[in-house]
């Protein structure tokens, strides 16, 4: 337990001063990355990935569009969707914070090694109840 709780904290922190100098947090930077990996992501469908209160969204997303990096639309066929994507902005941002964690990972892979990845995967996977475990395919890993 105390490996994750450094290690999370470790890739964490590798974005916040770079998210902190854009007057952002953590819970932006969440919706960012999925956003950014789902175009087109329906509010409701970023509320069940960050299993969070529609009013603590709100406050984000109202953040993420007044500062240009989301755009918020209607849905095309269903004008009461609300579909989210990163403007060119927000794709910025958002790959910058990618970067920084995607290195740290990258070089911590490699000093494991690909049997200890696979392991870490499935171990990663494991602790995800199965009920979950569509939010990630849902997102075409």
């Amino acid at each position: 337990m105390e490996l994750l709780y450094f290690a999370y904290g470790h890739l964490t922190r590798a974005s916040d001063a770079d998210l902190a100098s854009h007057g952002l947090g953590r819970a932006h930077h969440r919706a960012l990355y999925f956003v950014a990996r789902k175009p087109d992501l329906t509010v409701s469908a970023l509320l069940a990935l960050l299993a969070i209160t529609k009013q603590s969204l709100g406050r984000v997303l109202n953040e993420l569009t007044e500062r240009g990096l989301v755009e918020i639309r209607a849905g095309e066929t269903d004008r009461r969707q609300r579909l989210l994507r990163l403007t060119s902005a927000g794709a910025a941002l958002e790959s910058a914070l990618f970067e920084a964690a995607r290195q740290r990972v990258a070089a911590a892979y490699a000093r494991a090694g690909q049997q200890a990845v696979s392991g870490y995967w499935s171990v990663l996977e494991g602790m995800i109840p199965e009920s979950e475990r569509g939010h990630i395919d849902s997102l075409g890993r």
